[in-house]
């Protein structure tokens, strides 16, 4: 017999409604909240830093690896139909945004969401070390699916100094908050649910 180590996310805990019209309500939201979280942004030095992937992280982490992975997948979809303001900081809309320089980016909020909430399943999103560490792998994986697209756009030699450097600074305070908030947000639940 088989015994599973996934445990229940925040979600799961906080409220305890089930069924697959609580589970649509939770993706198509935090799609929603991916949306709206990227239409915030403040400037590190010359490099505007969006809320956007600080959602993709808590998509994750709250809602688990598979709702977690398709809100990001409805967003991307939701996205491409042209929506306006829908993803962030402008510039082209729909399919164009997918497949332009920060495709990549966005293709990779699937399986962040997927790797950190998946991590969370396993009670890493219950103490602040292991909470970074778990929203520091979604930046990796996002760096990855990133960068190897955005290798398609710039020169080989320029990928990192524009598609890396000057996010880590904007990164690390998202990874930061997130591990912060996490933890205090199951401690408060703890009290609150006993």
């Amino acid at each position: 017999m088989k015994v599973s180590t996934a445990r229940l996310t925040f979600m799961d805990v906080a409220i305890s409604r089930t069924g697959l019209l609580w589970d649509a309500v939770l993706v198509v939201g935090f799609a929603c909240l991916t949306a709206a979280f990227g239409q915030i942004s403040f400037w590190i030095g010359l490099v505007p830093t969006t809320g956007q992937t600080f959602a993709v992280l808590l998509a994750g982490a709250l809602l688990g690896s598979r709702r977690g992975a398709l809100s990001q997948l409805s967003y991307l979809a939701i996205g491409a139909t042209g929506i306006p303001y829908w993803f962030a900081l402008g510039g082209p809309m729909g399919i164009a945004r997918l497949i332009g320089p920060t495709g990549g980016y966005l293709i990779g909020f699937v399986a962040v969401a997927f790797v950190v909430g998946w991590l969370a399943e396993r009670g890493w999103d219950r103490r602040v070390w292991t909470a970074a560490l778990a929203m520091l792998a979604g930046e990796i994986v996002l760096y990855v699916f990133g960068l190897s697209w955005l290798a398609h756009f710039v020169p080989g030699n320029t990928v990192l100094q524009v598609g890396l450097y000057p996010f880590i600074i904007g990164d690390l305070i998202k990874v930061v908050a997130a591990a912060l908030i996490l933890p205090s947000g199951w401690l408060l639940l703890r009290r609150f649910k006993g």
